[in-house]
């Protein structure tokens, strides 16, 4: 069989002949339906040679926006015809559009961004424009008058509904809930930096402390829907959410696929959502139509809804069946199996240390002024967030007064103006209570696992303290500002002496020289 070479964006192989499914819905190839369909796809797909892998983990991090490119995700994209290779750019487009210019692209496509530190917990809830990003696919786009939702499987009276029939509160009651999603890549840059773990096919991107966010959403508790549908069948367990964009697995083809079990769904913990913070859904976060999980991994909160299917057994598409499982510390490429690893669902306890940044040089008074969040999921809340200037030693809470109000869903973002005595390099460690005393582990060595995922274990950054306070720093620091002199880098040796001659004779003097006088 020949093989193709495929450089970035060339035209696509001329046997790729796969038409937009739906009318008004630009972007979507169902493959689910169509296991033919599928079956060409590979067949296609094995014949091109395609980019390998980017190494990200054992090599310094690209000092770029963004850091990462798609590359062999836009030509997968490319080699399946004209429905999706031009989703990348389109994809990139709405990236521009409708996130902060700021964001930190942390991959190009499928896009994976996440909002500047401080910025992310200065409200409580989350500006549409700086909520963090996980797509798995490219971005397709629905006319919102052309949409249609299919509920099936094991459920009594199968429908289709239409955007206008779920908004019809005749039918169903609007619920606003203030929820919190977060990536299970949160803060994997700390396993990378100190375990480098697996890279998987679609990376596994070097997420910061930002790849959470929290808002307000508004839609109908599935729950309401699935009586509508004159509720479960005998034997009906799971709940399958099929997004329609285009997902890629070693080889194959499929649309995104999760699940929840029923009694998620069952406890008015799963919303159908149209709304984020009183606006409509915006087209990077799932529009028209998402489902929103609550306290479960953010995987699950499935964008670009088209149908939901009750199963027996949770779904076997690839992104639930062999993707964000985690393993012990020993699991490995070449020892583990998808069976082995368990599957994340609800996210555990939680927290960040989101200003200062890790590295930062602070001059202070004798107090430093930190900010943050803290989450736990299934249900959890935070009950006390904890800070320590010196490694994990000495603790001083947060004042409760100093976090943000108790969601059942949702973080606490927090502020504490922390006693700080020494100078020199500190490490200032924060930690999270929940609400069942459940903590995060001390170390990332903890918490490990071969997937990179879910870093729990206490989040630590070391910062250089300047006290003004200290009568000798502060003489320096006022010398230094009169000489025009700046403070940063650390690493920069200063221009002037450390101490005038006089000054040195008279302070060794009084030492007693350099050496015994016997």
């Amino acid at each position: 069989m020949a093989r193709f070479e495929i450089p970035l964006r060339e035209s696509f192989h001329p046997e790729a002949a796969f038409p937009e499914e739906q009318e008004g819905w630009h972007g979507y190839i169902e493959w689910e339906k169509y296991p033919e369909k599928q079956a060409k796809a590979a067949e296609i797909l094995s014949r091109y040679t395609f980019a390998g892998e980017p190494e990200f983990q054992l090599v310094p991090l690209p000092d770029t926006n963004p850091i990462l490119e798609g590359v062999r995700w836009k030509q997968y994209h490319a080699a399946l015809g004209p429905t999706l290779e031009k989703v990348p750019d389109e994809s990139w487009a709405i990236v521009k559009e409708e996130k902060a210019p700021d964001m930190i692209h942390v991959l190009d496509f499928p896009y994976n961004g996440e909002p500047p530190r401080e910025r992310l917990v200065a409200t409580a809830i989350t500006r549409n424009e700086d909520h963090f990003v996980r797509n798995h696919g490219g971005i397709p786009r629905i006319e919102p008058d052309k949409f249609f939702l299919e509920i099936g499987g094991l459920v009594n009276e199968p429908k289709r509904l239409t955007l206008a029939d779920l908004q019809n509160e005749e039918l169903f009651p609007r619920q606003t809930s203030v929820v919190t999603l977060q990536c299970s890549g949160t803060r994997r840059l700390e396993q990378i930096r100190e375990y480098p773990g697996d890279g998987d096919e679609l990376i596994n991107a070097p997420w910061g402390e930002g790849a959470i966010g929290t808002a307000s959403w508004t839609g109908v508790s599935l729950k309401k829907v699935i009586k509508y549908c004159g509720g479960l069948k005998e034997g009906g367990k799971h709940i399958e959410f099929v997004g329609i964009d285009t997902y890629f697995k070693k080889g194959k083809v499929f649309n995104y696929l999760v699940s929840v079990p029923w009694r998620k769904v069952k406890a008015h913990e799963v919303l159908l959502a149209w709304e984020m913070n009183g606006k409509p859904l915006p087209k990077i976060h799932g529009a028209p139509l998402r489902a929103i999980v609550f306290g479960y991994i953010g995987a699950r909160s499935c964008k670009w809804l088209a149908r939901i299917n009750v199963l027996p057994e949770p779904s076997n598409g690839p992104v639930q069946k062999k993707e964000y499982l985690y393993y012990t510390t020993q699991a490995s490429k070449y020892n583990c199996t998808y069976s082995s690893g368990f599957s994340i669902q609800d996210m555990p306890v939680s927290s960040a240390i989101m200003h200062p940044v890790d590295k930062a040089l602070i001059v202070h008074d004798g107090k430093v002024t930190l900010s943050g969040w803290a989450y736990s999921g299934g249900g959890h809340w935070p009950i006390r967030v904890e800070v320590s200037a010196d490694g994990g030693s000495v603790w001083y809470e947060v004042p409760y007064e100093k976090m943000s109000e108790k969601h059942f869903h949702a973080w606490r973002v927090w502020t504490i103006e922390l006693p700080v005595d020494a100078e020199g390099w500190l490490e200032f460690v924060c930690r999270c209570w929940d609400n069942a005393l459940n903590t995060q582990p001390t170390y990332v060595r903890s918490a490990w696992n071969w997937d990179l995922h879910v870093t729990s274990s206490c989040h630590r950054i070391k910062v250089f303290s300047v006290n003004r306070s200290r009568p000798a720093t502060a003489k320096r620091l006022d010398l230094l500002k009169r000489k025009g002199v700046a403070l940063e880098p650390i690493t920069k040796p200063l221009s002037v002496d450390l101490e005038e001659d006089e000054e040195y004779e008279t302070e060794m003097q009084r030492r007693g020289g350099r050496d015994p006088e016997d």
